[in-house]
């Protein structure tokens, strides 16, 4: 009884502080969330504009029928991985990397392989759409650095004393980032 009495007392204190952060916690993990949505925004940018550029290099005469056919898989298999922002686990943000790591590699060996057609390189639709794709790759570096700052600073706020004990009781879990891909480690081989 003066165990549960002496706990009671300790929770009034705790909760009469001002300073408990809940309401904090909560803008924080509200900001994790919208920063996850902008990294997904960007994302499906990416996912609208491949359909245009297969549909643009479909049309040079010739072009490998298998590389094309690998986009269209990447790209379905992209937009099919979707993570609640509640989710954000390191497995699942690992999952979603994972499948859009598989479209930008596809459309890396695309746009490699454009280069062996030089009627394409100079469509005047495909330079656009390349130079949107490239604008695109910069807002999703932009953007999935955004968000690891933002769970950066929630993870850093759930977790310190004597916050953690609050985001214990309310459930606000730590967040996962976004990390290299685990061939971002490799130099790429240049050859001449």
């Amino acid at each position: 009884m003066k165990r549960l009495f002496f706990y009671l007392i300790g929770f009034v204190i705790l909760a009469s502080q001002s300073s408990c952060g809940y309401n904090t916690m909560v803008q924080k993990d509200e900001n994790v969330e919208s920063q996850w949505a902008n990294v997904q925004n960007a994302y499906q940018r990416r996912a609208d504009l491949v359909p245009n550029l297969v549909n643009t290099v479909k049309g040079a005469a010739n072009f490998e029928k298998e590389t094309l056919t690998q986009v269209i898989e990447a790209r379905a298999k992209a937009t099919s991985v979707n993570i609640n922002p509640g989710d954000l686990t390191p497995e699942n943000i690992q999952k979603f990397q994972a499948a859009q790591g598989e479209l930008s590699g596809a459309l890396s060996r695309l746009l490699v392989s454009v280069e062996r057609y030089p009627e394409l390189k100079a469509n005047q639709n495909f330079l656009e759409l390349q130079a949107q794709l490239e604008g695109t790759e910069n807002r999703i570096a932009v953007e999935r650095r955004k968000f690891n700052e933002s769970v950066q600073d929630y993870n850093s706020y759930i977790r310190s004393f004597p916050r953690n004990i609050i985001a214990g009781w309310f459930d606000f879990d730590k967040k996962g980032y976004f990390e290299a891909d685990v061939n971002a480690q490799k130099a790429p081989t240049v050859q001449f």
